[in-house]
């Protein structure tokens, strides 16, 4: 019994790490649910009636919780209009990247940007939509980091074009301007989609493909 004893007291305590990191884990878990609720809550505020008319009181009272438990999670409301608005733009830049490390031709890594940037937009398209209308409400200090992120998109998405205009397959005189070019028209669709309207999210992403497509390809170029 007493070496029993032993083995149970020995598990016990091999077990105690996985249990704080369980814990850790579970807790990390619930603090980032409760932020996405909040993060969730603002923006259909933002959107429906702007930054400026919306309060953290507002928020509050939606989620049924105080405006002090807001604030153990953001700071202020200008957090959280930088969070909305930094999102379409990180999970875009995520997106090319992830495209960029794929094997295969410029056309191909290009279509898999348009899709998956396009699909990004339209599934987070009440974020983008703040982010254009409210830049202006944004710190100026997280005006500029979400600038910067979208010049490292553009300078990317430019060099991806680069690659496509030595290969011949993109007949394009300054990927640089083209570059932003197609962001703009991806960023637009945030601005006229509609969900359950007249043409479906697919139709839109398919539609966007043979437009970055026809940009960029030569005359007479086949699409992918």
């Amino acid at each position: 019994m007493h070496k029993l004893a032993e083995i149970v007291e020995f598990a016990d305590l091999m077990d105690k790490p996985k249990k704080k990191r369980a814990a850790a884990q579970l807790k990390d878990e619930i603090t980032a649910y409760k932020r996405r609720r909040i993060l969730e809550e603002a923006s259909h505020f933002f959107f429906a009636n702007g930054y400026e008319a919306t309060t953290l009181d507002s928020v509050a009272e939606q989620l049924n919780v105080t405006k002090p438990f807001i604030y153990s999670y953001y700071k202020n409301k200008g957090e959280l209009l930088y969070e909305i608005c930094q999102t379409g733009i990180q999970l875009s830049l995520t997106a090319l990247e992830e495209a960029l490390s794929v094997e295969g031709s410029a056309t191909e890594q290009l279509k898999i940007v348009v899709e998956r940037v396009a699909r990004i937009i339209i599934e987070n398209q009440r974020y983008v939509t703040v982010y254009l209308r409210e830049e202006k409400s944004l710190l100026p200090e997280d005006a500029r980091r979400i600038r910067d992120l979208r010049h490292t998109f553009d300078t990317k998405l430019a060099a991806l074009l680069e690659k496509g205009k030595r290969s011949g397959e993109f007949d394009v005189a300054a990927p640089s301007r083209t570059a932003i070019w197609v962001s703009g028209l991806l960023s637009w669709i945030a601005l006229w989609y509609h969900d359950g309207g007249r043409w479906s999210a697919t139709e839109v992403v398919m539609d966007a493909i043979t437009m970055v497509q026809k940009m960029v390809q030569p005359a007479g170029g086949a699409h992918v």
